[in-house]
């Protein structure tokens, strides 16, 4: 197995994990002020325990509603609610679908891109033998260097 293979199928791993996540929705207020608020905390006590104005805990829990909080932040103010930051990208889609997508993308556009040049000089090949040629490309893609099929 290739190294490329080999870590698709780590992250692939690890990714199941987290496809429960897709259907977990921040709650409307924010996750900081939500737990807060769970646990009995007005915001004066809960930035009095961290060592922080009133006002900036606000800010905080205002940034993390409009996605303008750093990770370490968050970080922080989730260990002093007691909780773990859990970070992780959900994929929408199997990453080795990603792939084969992407590939068969590319393989379209060479393969088309030379049926339609000898379309011009009347030596188009028939649809059967275009679709073979798109699936070998594919293939060959597929095998080579992923990095190849993002440029």
């Amino acid at each position: 197995m290739n190294t490329q293979r080999l870590r698709l199928n780590q992250v692939r791993r690890l990714l199941r994990q987290t496809a429960e996540w897709q259907t977990v929705t921040p709650p409307p207020d924010g996750w900081l002020r939500c737990v807060r608020e769970a646990l009995g905390l007005t915001l004066r006590q809960q930035a009095a325990r961290i060592g922080i104005a009133p006002a900036t805990l606000h800010v905080h829990e205002k940034n993390e509603l409009t996605g303008h909080i750093t990770v370490e932040q968050l970080r922080k103010l989730a260990a002093a609610l007691d909780c773990e930051l859990v970070y992780a990208l959900v994929s929408r889609r199997d990453l080795e679908d990603v792939i084969t997508r992407r590939a068969d993308a590319i393989a379209r556009v060479e393969v088309q891109g030379v049926s339609h040049t000898m379309a011009l000089e009347n030596q188009k090949p028939g649809s059967m033998f275009e679709e073979d040629q798109i699936a070998e490309r594919k293939i060959e893609l597929i095998k080579g260097k992923w990095t190849k099929l993002w440029r």
